[in-house]
């Protein structure tokens, strides 16, 4: 049977600010991007996220971002990468510590926002992040953007790489998503998560607005947990992933290794 894996990037409240459907998303999905209190969430946040994910079998993966939380981490930043490649080390050792002290293990990183976009093309970024996290440990999956530098960057290090495409946005002819300036970037109808999603398996490839067919492996589709539509999206693709005979498994157990070399 085929797998894919579903995930969504989550604990993004802080404070006394709320956002996001985090109990409910985590019974959907199979793995859990944590934000690690740079772009969004809190020591409390973290723990909680961590605990719903240890109680639904959901694997845990840290979602480092730029220092931004008053931009929530969607402002492009201008680093050294070194001092990127220690940013990404940091933010993943502090989820590493409240994990273990649940009792959970973090498996994957997956980088957030703006760093997230700048990374997919310019290769310094990539390499910092990927030195970044196997700096922390180098079984860690680097769940990265398809057809992106990090992808390149990931499998040259030797980390066990995860091709990712997203639920809820749209892409350019270039293989980024559209840019959230354009009205149409962000798919909040469930219909056409389910249909993208599902031409993008059949395909292999990331379908553009204009119909180009880039080819490329893929392993995990994401939702975006602040949008007000996240859960909806998410369940209609799960339903129609499960309709399709399609197992939805953790990170971890995704064959990687045998689906790198045959890309």
């Amino acid at each position: 049977m085929p797998a894919i894996n579903l995930n969504a990037d989550l604990g993004e409240s802080f404070g006394r600010y709320r956002i996001g459907d985090d109990s409910g998303i985590m019974q959907v999905i199979r793995s859990a991007n944590i934000a690690c209190g740079f772009h969004a969430g809190d020591p409390t946040v973290m723990t909680e996220a961590v605990s719903l994910a240890k109680e639904n079998g959901v694997s845990i993966g840290a979602h480092p971002g730029f220092n931004d939380l008053w931009g929530f981490g969607r402002r492009q930043i201008q680093m050294n990468p070194e001092d990127l490649q220690y940013m990404i080390t940091y933010q993943i050792g502090a989820l590493q510590a409240i994990a273990r002290a649940a009792g959970a293990s973090v498996t994957h990183v997956k980088p957030h926002g703006a760093l997230n976009n700048m990374a997919h093309m310019r290769r310094d970024y990539a390499m910092a992040i990927a030195r970044g996290i196997k700096a922390a440990d180098s079984d860690l999956i680097f769940v990265a953007n398809a057809c992106s530098e990090m992808v390149i960057a990931g499998q040259e290090l030797g980390l066990r790489v995860a091709h990712e495409a997203y639920v809820d946005r749209r892409y350019d002819d270039s293989g980024l998503m559209t840019s959230r300036t354009e009205p149409d970037a962000v798919i909040h109808d469930a219909n056409v998560a389910v249909k993208q999603v599902l031409s993008f398996i059949r395909e292999q490839a990331i379908i553009t607005r204009s119909g180009k067919r880039i080819p490329t492996p893929i392993h995990s589709f994401c939702t975006h947990g602040d949008e007000g539509t996240a859960m909806g999206l998410v369940r209609a693709v799960r339903d129609a992933l499960t309709a399709e005979g399609i197992d939805i498994v953790t990170l971890p157990e995704m064959n990687l290794e045998s689906a790198a070399k045959s890309s």
